[in-house]
């Protein structure tokens, strides 16, 4: 399993608008190949930055099977106006599970 972090900073005052946005979107994460699940948690401290977490059982559903797809043009013109910088994408493998 992979784990895609994506940290997502959005332009002030659309926080709503970007959190409507995903919560759309969910749909379209459900449908993707090898999708398990996606969360959106909002910073604390940063109010207008957000983590998107999504599992995907290969990279690939990731990278080739999403990011290839129709699917992923739909959900860029859902929130992608949102955005104050491109996402910062990261996947990572469990190595260890405290409890």
């Amino acid at each position: 399993m992979i784990l895609e972090i994506a940290q997502i900073d959005v332009k002030p005052g659309m926080e709503a608008e970007f959190e409507a946005g995903v919560k759309q979107a969910a749909a379209i994460f459900k449908r993707a190949k090898g999708c398990k699940f996606m969360t959106l948690q909002r910073s604390h401290e940063m109010p207008q930055r957000y983590r998107l977490f999504v599992q995907w059982e290969t990279l690939e559903n990731h990278t080739k099977d999403f990011r290839e797809s129709p699917d992923f043009h739909e959900w860029r013109k859902l929130v992608g106006h949102c955005f104050s910088t491109p996402p910062n994408v990261e996947h990572v493998i469990e190595v260890m599970r405290g409890f």
